[in-house]
């Protein structure tokens, strides 16, 4: 078993993944809830603390100057790695300026280098994003994606909950300035990561202009047949996922758990049970193949819904708590790799970095928009009706997986019909 896993994990362009996916982990906290809680501390007005949200505007845009990143290479390391090694220095740079300041007496500086860093971070991601579709040949794609998200959600925990704990114990200052050199310590790694192959092909049809820039990764995109419904298949397919997880946390202290109970079996062992769920659903892809693994993750994703129907009728039990949580996370995680492994598959080489863009700003798009109506539906239908009706939002994914990863298809990758 263990050797089986070696081998699916321990290649160089997936482990390199690894401190890639930390590094765009890493930035996501500093500029939101972490950098909310020293504000806090610093007794700033709560409503321009609000106004803070704000910041994380690049993350939901980023598709606007991705084709930039196709267009223009770095000039040193690689079309992908150059990029990434610059915004990594870039983003340590501003975190080790926003450690400088005090947001009591620079919070507009404060609030334009959180806006500064959030759009280096954005950028990053763009260019990561691009950069692990491109080096993993197809077999490989689902475990590149667990990798990068185990990395993700390891940073987020370094940023987010040791952060705070270190505030604690240190000056704020001290702690964006710690986090400003862990940053850039993530430069060396992106040093030992492979430059992504080029072929004649791909090589030729970089971007000449800015025209093509923008039009090139579209044109090609919707010339295929299905585009338009492939891109409402990728809107929905997590739907169910993202109606049970928008309200966990009330959920769960309204069903009588401390908040003590929610931050280490929710936050905690829920993170533990993601990474073991896309480490897992990584093994799935590499064995089943993508349009396979689509498959088993569309069900596993709809009815561990049911383990929160079990769970608030069960009431304030702790051992009904920690089998949801882990069901939920760890499905959860199987489905997101899987998914990823499909998103990197349907771009093209020449384009990777728009098309991923545009691709992975919908899916962003539809959880945010799946949580608006959840409050209404829980005051209506209460907590174990709304669990229950929460697995039919699987339904619009699982009608269009015959199309797009008709499950007698074998090979790993999935395609436009």
């Amino acid at each position: 078993m263990f050797p089986s896993w070696l081998r699916i994990y321990g290649r160089r362009h997936v482990l390199g993944l690894l401190g890639l996916g930390f590094s765009s982990g890493l930035p996501l906290a500093l500029t939101g809830s972490t950098l909310q809680a020293w504000m806090m501390s610093e007794k700033v007005d709560i409503r321009l603390i609000g106004l803070f949200s704000l910041v994380g505007l690049p993350y939901t845009l980023k598709v606007v100057w991705a084709p930039l990143m196709d267009r223009f290479p770095a000039p040193w390391l690689g079309r992908r790695r150059g990029w990434i090694l610059t915004t990594q220095f870039l983003l340590s740079a501003s975190l080790l300026i926003l450690g400088s300041l005090s947001p009591p007496r620079h919070l507009r500086m404060v609030a334009a280098l959180a806006l500064l860093t959030a759009f280096w971070s954005a950028s990053q991601d763009i260019v990561i994003d691009a950069y692990r579709a491109e080096v993993l040949p197809d077999s490989d794609k689902g475990a590149g994606a667990a990798v990068s998200v185990v990395g993700y959600r390891l940073a987020m925990l370094t940023s987010g909950a040791m952060a705070l704990i270190l505030s604690d114990h240190m000056a704020w200052r001290t702690v964006y300035c710690t986090m400003g050199l862990l940053m850039g310590a993530c430069a060396l790694w992106t040093f030992l990561c492979p430059e992504p192959t080029q072929n004649d092909e791909t090589t030729a049809a970089v971007p000449k202009s800015l025209k093509e820039t923008v039009w090139a990764p579209l044109t090609n995109y919707f010339a295929r047949p299905g585009a338009v419904v492939m891109l409402a298949f990728v809107m929905v397919f997590k739907l169910s996922d993202a109606l049970a997880g928008a309200l966990t946390t009330p959920f769960l202290l309204e069903l009588g758990f401390t908040r003590t109970d929610v931050g280490t079996v929710n936050k905690a062992f829920g993170l533990v049970s993601t990474i073991v769920g896309t480490l897992i659903g990584g093994a799935l892809v590499h064995r089943l193949g993508i349009p396979r693994s689509l498959w088993v993750a569309a069900f596993l994703q709809a009815f561990s819904n049911l383990a929160f129907v079990g769970l608030a009728l069960a009431g304030p039990n702790y051992a009904f708590l920690v089998g949801a949580v882990a069901l939920e996370h760890l499905c959860g995680g199987v489905g997101t790799a899987a998914f990823l492994a499909f998103l990197m598959s349907l771009c093209d080489r020449r384009y990777t970095a728009t098309q991923y863009a545009l691709l992975s700003s919908l899916m962003a798009i539809s959880r945010v928009l799946a949580g608006t109506p959840t409050g209404f539906m829980v005051a209506a239908l209460g907590w174990p009706w709304f669990y229950t009706l929460s697995v039919l939002g699987a339904l619009p994914g699982i009608v269009l997986l015959p199309r797009f990863a008709p499950w007698r298809r074998r090979p790993s990758s999935a395609s436009f019909p």
